[in-house]
């Protein structure tokens, strides 16, 4: 976990600094690309702490649904629609679905932030 963590605690930051900007097409788009490394940290950050708890998970969905039970994280359907949008921006670009997800991320960083403030290295 501490290869992890550190990762995670950049990449949230990064995060975070770029939805402060103001809002242009470079910066929703450096969002989103911020957005995609810092869930793909959480998931995995989820997966090594339930690893160390003896919960075996293997995909981002199968480990937020046990995070969800273990109660490190609290909103499942969030999570959830949180990897469907990661999906969604990692394999189709589209001006509409980049407005929209853009629009779910100062949701999505409270729950970044939620899951930083349950696992500490």
């Amino acid at each position: 976990m501490k290869e992890i963590y550190p990762s995670y605690i950049k990449s949230l930051a990064r995060l975070k600094e770029i939805l402060q900007a103001e809002k242009t097409v470079a910066n929703r788009d450096s969002s989103i690309k911020r957005f995609e490394f810092t869930t793909e940290l959480a998931w995995k950050l989820i997966q090594v702490f339930l690893r160390e708890q003896k919960i075996i998970c293997r995909s981002p969905k199968e480990c937020l649904r046990e995070a969800y039970a273990f109660g490190v994280i609290t909103d499942d359907e969030r999570w959830l629609q949180m990897i469907d949008d990661r999906n969604m921006t990692v394999h189709t670009y589209n001006e509409t679905t980049a407005d929209e997800v853009y629009s779910r991320l100062p949701q999505y960083l409270e729950l970044f932030e939620s899951l930083q403030s349950k696992i500490v290295v």
